[in-house]
């Protein structure tokens, strides 16, 4: 049986998903909550902690508008050590030096920049129509193509809870493996490393300053109008800016028309005559019209 819409504002919650919770849970928890369609943008490792994003009903359609999005971790690598998923979680095989902080720091430059990056063989990548991690879970041998990556920044913090770890502040693109730089640091620093632990400070515009702990939702107490108070209404984390139009040329463009503009091409947001966000409007060559409604 369909579960009626218990909210009626559109938008983000920033959730602080806890190690050890798959992101599909979080998104599923809310779905049920809501009453509605949900989806996150940009799933986290169970091992990793931290920034997801989840979209509630037409704020889902708007995964494509923050593919270019920045993000920051801070993240834990232990070298001396291998597995099979390149983190702490899998079958763990030890041997390989310990690098100096000293090395570690000159190694770092050659990580940045736009790379080709080998994704991790348990991961969601598509392969021949299975997921990666199906494939390696069957031991199925396969390999995944490189991928350009964009990696802004790789820097060392100090050493982490044990004195084979050193921690991380990384600022990457949409679409970067984390284990996956381990990986490749440790390769170029002559040994074996994994990522240790992970967390997400910043997704887009999106930042740890501002989630909502998962436990939050798991209240058996919890009420629509708290929900409410916590969603980030869509408009408000669109970078664009606003289409300006008289009344006449918003109810053209309701009835799918395109009118003319002076605006540069780009996409902006729309808003109905009573003030009300509507959705997101693109234009091109002189000429404005709507192309997504998330009202």
């Amino acid at each position: 049986m369909k579960r009626e819409p218990t909210i009626k504002t559109l938008g983000f919650f920033n959730v602080d998903k806890p190690s050890g919770v798959v992101s599909s849970a979080v998104v599923n928890k809310l779905k049920w909550l809501c009453g509605m369609p949900t989806g996150h943008l940009g799933t986290l490792d169970p091992l990793a902690s931290g920034v997801l994003p989840v979209g509630v009903g037409n704020a889902t359609r708007l995964f494509n508008y923050f593919l270019e999005k920045r993000k920051t971790y801070l993240a834990e690598f232990t070298f001396g050590v291998d597995s099979d998923t390149l983190d702490s979680t899998g079958t763990l095989v030890y041997g390989g030096k310990i690098p100096t902080e000293e090395e570690i720091i000159a190694a770092l430059p050659a990580l940045e920049g736009e790379i080709n990056q080998i994704p991790p063989k348990y991961s969601a990548k598509n392969v021949g129509g299975k997921r990666g991690y199906e494939l390696a879970r069957a031991g199925i041998e396969f390999e995944l193509a490189p991928k350009k990556v964009q990696i802004y920044s790789v820097k060392l913090l100090g050493k982490g809870e044990n004195e084979n770890a050193f921690r991380f502040e990384i600022e990457c693109g949409g679409g970067t493996y984390i284990r996956s730089i381990a990986r490749d640091l440790a390769n170029s620093l002559g040994t074996k490393g994994v990522m240790s632990a992970l967390r997400r400070t910043k997704s887009g515009v999106f930042s740890a300053e501002n989630v909502v702990p998962y436990e939050w939702f798991l209240r058996e107490d919890i009420t629509p109008a708290e929900l409410e108070e916590k969603i980030i209404p869509t408009d408000s984390v669109l970078p664009f800016p606003v289409l300006e139009v008289t009344e006449k040329e918003v109810e053209k463009l309701l009835f799918g028309q395109a009118v003319f503009t002076a605006n540069e091409d780009g996409t902006y947001k729309f808003y109905n005559a009573d003030g009300s966000f509507y959705g997101l409007a693109e234009a091109k060559g002189k000429r404005v019209k709507l192309v997504t409604k998330l009202c």
